[in-house]
């Protein structure tokens, strides 16, 4: 700017510029700049040696930024290296795309990791991966799965399903393999089956060999080869049928398990179901017993003993009392599997769910 008295001196001053200038004039400075000593190039980083001969203030002051630097160093480390938890695994294989276990990916030529206790294995929409189950078994997890290990040891061998599909084939003793969903646990009882969790965390499984309890605070449901069992948060496991079950029974189940709350609809309900029941529908109408009103399990029996014998020993008002023993040779005797298995895991079971409470 020229001919501006405020940048460069030149032109006609303002008066009151004049007035700042003047009053401002006394303590301008008319020397010579000083002279600085020079900074030995030794002192600009201290050594070791200069640390300590320092006094304790600067020395502690030193020694403390070293330590900062020395933990700073170590967190960035522990960050960009991300941590493999110790211990037993299964093996995880790449089927296809690129699953994650933990924060390890499975793509460019890595094709095989181990999961561990506690890790996540993520299948995105264009990923498949099969896991080996401690040599009792294999688990293929479908696209878009999130499957967690919780043990595995020589007793139980615990997954959890958190979203998506798998399918299992098991060939450990009945009780070893088993799946918590958000909804319910799937206990294997030897044999093969595809489980299923959505978004919000209703589930159906289907059982293609063998059989599987499907199990939820002492709400159980037993679902053979050729069955399946849908699964809410709220409720726990429904009422296992056939796949091969009519349309009206299969609708009239869904109502009475998950949709009616108000009693003359289920009643109605109940009844269509009763109607549509084929002998091979039995173990449907067995797990109905369980589930209906007091005053409604007469007519459960009734509809269950014109479609298959009742076993020897087993009477109509022990079966409506629900005897223990009746209600296990009713199930034996639909052929579908021995239900002293199922006894047997639940005897196993009580021990392990006292102990993890108490802890």
């Amino acid at each position: 700017m020229k001919n501006d008295y405020l940048w460069d001196g030149s032109g006609e001053p303002d008066p009151e510029l004049q007035r700042i200038e003047k009053s401002l004039s006394q303590f301008r400075y008319s020397g010579e700049m000083p002279s600085l000593p020079a900074i030995d190039s030794a002192q600009r980083k201290p050594s070791i040696v200069g640390i300590l001969t320092m006094g304790w203030i600067p020395r502690f002051a030193a020694a403390a930024l070293l330590l900062l630097a020395l933990a700073s160093s170590i967190l960035l480390l522990r960050i960009s290296s991300p941590v493999v938890p110790n211990g037993p695994g299964w093996d995880v294989a790449r089927l296809s795309g690129a699953p994650r276990v933990g924060q390890f990916l499975l793509a460019n030529g890595a094709n095989k990791t181990q999961l561990k206790v506690g890790q996540l294995l993520v299948t995105d929409d264009a990923s498949r991966a099969s896991v080996k189950v401690a040599e009792v078994g294999e688990v293929y997890v479908d696209p878009g799965s999130r499957v967690r290990l919780i043990e595995t040891g020589s007793d139980r061998e615990r997954l959890a399903l958190e979203l998506g599909t798998i399918h299992a084939a098991i060939w450990a003793p009945p009780g070893k393999f088993v799946v918590d969903t958000p909804s319910a646990t799937a206990v294997d009882l030897g044999c093969a089956y595809t489980l299923q969790v959505n978004e919000d965390g209703s589930g159906l499984l289907r059982t293609t060999l063998g059989w599987v309890g499907f199990h939820k605070d002492g709400h159980d449901s037993f679902i053979p080869a050729g069955a399946m069992c849908m699964t809410r948060r709220a409720q726990g496991p429904g009422t296992p049928f056939f796949e091969d079950a009519s349309d009206n029974l299969r609708g009239a189940l869904h109502k009475f398990d998950f949709e009616s709350e108000l009693t003359d609809a289920r009643e109605q309900a109940l009844r269509t179901i009763l109607a549509q029941a084929r002998p091979r529908d039995a173990f449907t109408l067995w797990h109905l017993l369980f589930r209906v009103a007091d005053q409604q399990r007469p007519l459960v029996y009734d509809r269950l003993s014109s479609l298959v014998a009742p076993p020897p020993g087993v009477t109509r008002e022990g079966t409506l009392r629900l005897n223990p023993q009746m209600m296990d040779a009713w199930w034996n005797a639909f052929d579908l599997g021995d239900i002293s298995i199922w006894r047997y895991w639940e005897q196993n079971q009580a021990p392990r769910a006292l102990k993890k409470a108490a802890r």
